[in-house]
C-alpha cells in the first residue's frame, strides 16, 4: 500500500475541495435545511463544519511558521459546536460566501509549505502539519458525503481509501484482527487481536464501513474461519476531533 506524500497531498486537498465547491452548485435554498447523512445535522450543518475545521486549519499552519500553537477551534469543542449551530441555519449565499474564503484560505496556507514546513508541530492531535493535512483531506472528503448530494463513498479514490484503513485501524477492538479483502486488491490486515475476521467487498464500502458510513455498494461480507458472521462493532473514532460530527 503507498502512503500519501506531502508532495501529493496538495494535489488532494485541491481535489476534495473542487468537489465541495460543486457540491455548492448543486444546492438551492430549500436544500439547506434538508437532513444530511449525519443524524441530527441538516446540510446547513456539514457546511459549517467544513468551513470552520477548513479555517481552523489554516490557523494552526499560521501559529505552525511562527513556531507557535493554538488550539484548534477558539473555545475548543464548545466553541466549535455553537459556532455550527449559529451558522447553520444560514442562507446559501452566506454558506457559499464562507465555505469559499475557508477552502481559499487552507488550500493557500498548505500550497505555500515548503518541504521541511510539512514537519512543524500543531496542536492538533498533538501532531505535524502533515497530520493536519492528512485530517482536511478527511474532512473535506468524508462530509462531501454527507451532504447527500451524489458524492458518496463510491466516489471516494483508492489513495484515500487506504489512509482510512491505517488511520481508522484504531477502530478495531482489542479482541480482534480484520484482514480487509478489497475485491481485486492486495489484502491488508490491521488490528492485533488473537480472533482474525475477513472484511470482503469493494474497497470504498470497506473504506465507508470503517468510518462508520453506509457502505453505497451493499459488498460487505465478513467470515470468520470460513463462516458467515455479523459485521463486528466498531470502537470509537480515534481520540481527537471525530469526523463523523
Amino acid at each position: 500500500m503507498t502512503q500519501i506524500t506531502t508532495g501529493a497531498l496538495p494535489e488532494e486537498l485541491h481535489k476534495a475541495a473542487d468537489i465541495v465547491t460543486r457540491i455548492l452548485t448543486k444546492l438551492d435554498e430549500s436544500s439547506v435545511t434538508q437532513p444530511s447523512e449525519l443524524p441530527g445535522w441538516t446540510r446547513g450543518h456539514v457546511l459549517a463544519h467544513i468551513a470552520g475545521i477548513s479555517r481552523a486549519m489554516a490557523r494552526q499552519l499560521e501559529y505552525a511558521r511562527r513556531g507557535e500553537a493554538v488550539e484548534l477551534y477558539d473555545g475548543g469543542m464548545d466553541g466549535r459546536n455553537k459556532a455550527i449551530e449559529l451558522a447553520a441555519g444560514h442562507s446559501l449565499a452566506q454558506h457559499t460566501a464562507s465555505v469559499t474564503a475557508a477552502l481559499e484560505s487552507a488550500l493557500a496556507a498548505f500550497d505555500a509549505l515548503e518541504p521541511d514546513d510539512w514537519e512543524a508541530r500543531i496542536s492538533y492531535r498533538n501532531g505535524t502539519v502533515l497530520d493536519g493535512g492528512l485530517a482536511l483531506w478527511r474532512e473535506l472528503t468524508i462530509h462531501a458525503s454527507d451532504v447527500g448530494l451524489g458524492y458518496g463513498p463510491e466516489t471516494w479514490s483508492r489513495p484515500f481509501c487506504e489512509h482510512l484503513f491505517t488511520f481508522l485501524e484504531a477502530r478495531v477492538p482489542e479482541k480482534y484482527k480484520f484482514v480487509l479483502q478489497p475485491t481485486g486488491l492486495p489484502q491488508q490486515v490491521i488490528g492485533t487481536g488473537s480472533t482474525s475476521i475477513a472484511i470482503t467487498g469493494m474497497l470504498t464500502d470497506i473504506a465507508a464501513w470503517l468510518a462508520g458510513r453506509e457502505p453505497s455498494l451493499g459488498s460487505l461480507r465478513a467470515t470468520a474461519a470460513a463462516d458467515g458472521v455479523d459485521l463486528p462493532d466498531l470502537l470509537p473514532w480515534p481520540a481527537g476531533l471525530p469526523a463523523a460530527h
